[in-house]
């Protein structure tokens, strides 16, 4: 992992990272701590897909939604998702539109 990592990583990580003879340190992350993890973990996916847009960038990114979504102060985002998909409507008919701000 090299000096500076101080990051959350996928679960087979340390697998991969002792099958290579690699050392680091490890720990649990506290609740409070893992929330603001994923949201940096979220930060670092985005980049790199708006970087390299590409499939395996995008997964990266729904891994970390997914994830996201089992905290219990998101378990109602697929509810929140329904109602403004109901109210606004969604992105499929890639509407672009131009005016003043």
């Amino acid at each position: 992992m090299g000096e500076g990592y101080n990051k959350l990583v996928r679960n087979k990580i340390p697998e991969h990272l002792d099958a290579k003879g690699i050392s680091y340190e490890q720990r649990t992350a506290t609740p409070a701590e893992y929330r603001v993890e994923l949201i940096k973990k979220l930060d670092e996916e985005v980049k790199e897909f708006l970087e390299e847009p590409n499939s395996e960038e995008l997964a990266d990114i729904l891994e970390v939604i997914e994830t996201l979504r089992k905290l219990p102060e998101f378990s109602n985002v697929e509810e929140v998702k329904k109602k403004k998909l109901a109210e606004k409507g969604g992105f499929d008919k890639k509407i672009i539109l131009k005016g003043e701000k």
